[in-house]
């Protein structure tokens, strides 16, 4: 085996290839190869420059190392988009073709058999991960692009021209060979995730779904913004009940005589502080309950 050489590794996947048949499937491979090449040629990258492997539904480009990460960068973000804008404005509907992308860096080794390399192996991962495959799902464009952690701290956090930081969100892709960590370009799904947003994202609830929940000590009625829904108060008739106990205890019922009866169920004697539950059915209030056996519901 040779000697590993560093590269920057491009790969490209189209989505529900496998749901085409074989006329679509060649149609949309001619479609790749050629927004692939389009792509390349437009930050600079011509063929003397890079190594491609064909898998089918995906390609993969070896580039080298002295060619401009920055340009193909912009590239994806601005040429990749327009092209399938493009192709699929004149496209039938099972001729529309959506992809999902990584660019990452790395050392690989390349023999008479193929490439060799982790860093190359990561980059698949990512490419197949839920959390890529979800992104695209949940967008009405038709690109996805995740770059590996390298090329984020070597250019993503610069800010470059063309590549807003701030459009590149932490994700952490669930994979066999554990977790990755990566950045997702544009926002991160919020279902079917194989994976978890990283911190720092604005789109990321706290891993345990704390963010969501109040505190033990917090009474839901006093959070800003929410309505408490079935909580009861009961009273003696005449009772006062202060401003105070109704903000805080939310809706208030005085219950004259007779027996109320919740969603079929008949309440019976005095009750005090029921709270909590979800009140459904028809609500009795004031009046006498039928004895068992009625058929009233």
């Amino acid at each position: 085996m040779n000697d590993p050489v560093s590269r920057t590794i491009l790969l490209l996947d189209i989505e529900k290839y496998s749901d085409r048949d074989d006329i679509e499937q060649a149609y949309l491979r001619r479609m790749l190869y050629g927004i692939a090449d389009r792509a390349l040629e437009s930050a600079g990258i011509d063929e003397t420059y890079r190594l491609r492997a064909d898998r089918g539904d995906s390609v993969m480009e070896l580039i080298d190392a002295n060619a401009s990460v920055t340009a193909l960068l912009r590239a994806l973000l601005t040429e990749v988009p327009a092209q399938l804008r493009a192709v699929n404005r004149m496209a039938s509907r099972s001729a529309q073709i959506r992809l999902r992308a990584v660019v990452s860096t790395g050392y690989v080794a390349i023999d008479q058999h193929g490439w060799v390399g982790t860093d190359l192996n990561h980059a698949c991962r990512l490419l197949d991960a839920e959390v890529l495959r979800a992104a695209l799902r949940e967008r009405s464009d038709d690109f996805a692009l995740c770059v590996a952690q390298s090329v984020h701290d070597g250019i993503v956090r610069h800010d470059h021209p063309g590549i807003p930081r701030n459009a590149f969100h932490a994700i952490t892709a669930a994979s066999k060979n554990g977790p990755l960590a990566a950045w997702l370009h544009g926002p991160v799904p919020s279902t079917g995730l194989g994976g978890t947003a990283g911190p720092g994202t604005a789109e990321t609830p706290a891993p345990d779904g704390s963010g969501d929940r109040p505190a033990p000590d917090q009474d839901p009625a006093s959070r800003p913004g929410e309505t408490t829904q079935g909580t009861a108060s009961t009273a003696s008739p005449g009772s006062p009940v202060s401003a105070g106990s109704a903000r805080s205890a939310g809706a208030v019922f005085n219950f004259g005589a007779g027996a109320p009866r919740f969603g079929g169920s008949l309440v019976g004697g005095d009750q005090h502080g029921v709270s909590g539950g979800t009140v459904t059915g028809d609500v009795h209030l004031g009046g006498r309950g039928e004895p068992e056996g009625t058929g009233r519901p």
